[in-house]
């Protein structure tokens, strides 16, 4: 009866999830594509560089994440109240010094890069400057706000997460209408209004958290072992982490040091669409997940294997479907949303989704290594394969190779990591078996392999079968 309950709940979540991404996703594209509009392709490449070099600065935020929300998990799947409020009390203080030690760092080091290395127009630098500034402003907010955040997804209360993100992109099609009629700057105007999106959000779940979770309930109190516990979780995520910031951000910013904004621009919007259709597979995993930890941490290590193995396949099944129309159709698919599109987006795109069929078995099998809580061999060996890529991309481009070979580079590093490392992982540390592994790949390729003609078949004669140019998706 509580493995049917546990479904049910995983159930209900994904569809309030669902539900969620549907309107998230298509209010997304639409303010993209008028905010590139309107911002222009330089200046929106602006914004992603400078962006992108705050988020670069804040990779120790994403190891500390992930410390901070297992422990918090946990110790609610072992209903220890008292350790729990701990915990999160603990964890808060950890972020808000870590926001710190990120300011510091940002306006110090950060303002010296961008003045010193990155290819921007001298009449957009203090339009540059600006934006950064506010970026890092939003930076901060968001460390601060991981425990919270960590909080509602593991009282799996998904219902207001989905709200709370519906009311955040209504806002931010807000924010596309005030760059219309509004005479300021476009891109100070633009980050200006984000900022304050991201706080009344922030404050939003903060005051929900504090209402209807005890634990969260502050207190200025650090427990030493908790404290030590989750610096020594995080500390094997840290050299994750860097290299995941290395080879997202940093090679955003690498872009931008040898070649124009507006390539930077054209990886940025790849970036997005690929997002918006990783979401399908990130919202079923956000359901699942903490279900896989809890039932590992009561003892259920039977049920928490075969939730992992059934909800890969299914996540990789997700993902399959989504990739082949958006592969096919790239260019036309880009030009129909964006009218205007900058060069190299639409092989960005193709190879970008094809990464992230890869990418789901490397972070699906990753949470059977965070549920153990033992990750230090993934965290020596899957960032090691992450750091080679970053100088590999930077010699590359040093000796003129064509910007796309970033991408090329990110695909066969996420087939290394989905398709080998992670699956040697799962063997050694958590007890599972090759045979285990194959129940996910076996059908996974059988689909994939019968799945492509058909699809490539009616891609090829389109132009018999559809007279209408924007169902022929001619080029």
């Amino acid at each position: 009866m509580r493995i049917a309950s546990n479904n049910k709940t995983i159930a209900k979540n994904t569809v309030f999830l669902y539900f969620r991404m549907l309107f998230t996703m298509l209010v997304s594209l639409y303010t993209s594509r008028v905010v590139l509009q309107v911002l222009g392709v330089d200046d929106y490449g602006i914004y992603q560089t400078v962006g992108g070099l705050v988020a670069m600065l804040s990779f120790l935020n994403g190891a500390l994440s992930t410390g901070s929300s297992r422990f918090l998990t946990f110790e609610l799947g072992r209903n220890d109240s008292d350790k729990l409020r701990k915990t999160f009390s603990t964890t808060l203080l950890m972020h808000m010094i870590l926001a710190l030690f990120l300011a510091l760092i940002a306006e110090t080091v950060g303002l010296w890069f961008i003045y010193n290395k990155l290819v921007i127009a001298p009449e957009r630098m203090s339009a540059a400057i600006f934006a950064y500034h506010l970026s890092i402003l939003t930076a901060l907010v968001t460390i601060t706000q991981v425990p919270y955040t960590a909080s509602i997804i593991s009282h799996e209360r998904m219902g207001i997460y989905a709200y709370m993100s519906i009311v955040e992109v209504s806002l931010k099609l807000g924010i596309v209408y005030l760059l219309t009629v509004t005479s300021w700057d476009k891109l100070q105007m633009y980050a200006v209004l984000l900022c304050l999106v991201q706080i009344s959000i922030a404050l939003f779940y903060r005051c929900y958290c504090v209402r209807n979770f005890s634990e969260t309930c502050f207190r200025w109190r650090m427990d030493r072992s908790i404290a030590k516990k989750v610096l020594s979780y995080s500390g094997w995520n840290l050299w994750a982490n860097t290299s995941i910031a290395l080879n997202q951000q940093g090679t955003i910013v690498l872009i931008n040091m040898f070649f124009s904004p507006a390539v930077v621009a054209a990886r940025a919007v790849a970036n997005q669409v690929n997002m918006a259709a990783n979401q399908f597979v990130q919202n079923f995993r956000t359901a699942a997940n903490p279900q896989i930890v809890k039932r590992y941490a009561s003892g259920d290590l039977e049920g928490s294997k075969k939730l992992l193995l059934e909800s890969t396949k299914y996540s990789y099944y997700l993902m399959l479907l989504l990739s082949l129309p958006i592969c096919l159709v790239a260019q036309p698919l880009l030009e129909l949303w964006l009218h205007e599109v900058p060069e190299y987006t639409a092989i960005f795109l193709q190879l970008a989704i094809a990464t992230s069929l890869f990418q789901v078995f490397d972070t699906s099998f990753y949470t059977a290594l965070y549920a153990k809580g033992q990750i230090r061999e993934n965290a020596l060996i899957s960032p090691t394969l992450g750091f080679l890529a970053f100088p590999v991309v930077y010699i590359m481009f040093r000796y003129g190779c064509s910007p796309i070979s970033l991408a090329w580079v990110m695909l066969i590093l996420y087939a290394l990591l989905g398709l080998i490392v992670k699956p040697l992982l799962l063997i050694r540390i958590v007890g599972y078996t090759w045979e285990d592994i194959f129940t996910v790949f076996r059908p996974c390729s059988k689909v994939t392999f019968f799945s492509i003609p058909i699809p490539y078949v009616l891609y090829l004669v389109r132009d018999r079968l559809f007279t209408n140019e924007w169902l022929a998706f001619g080029e």
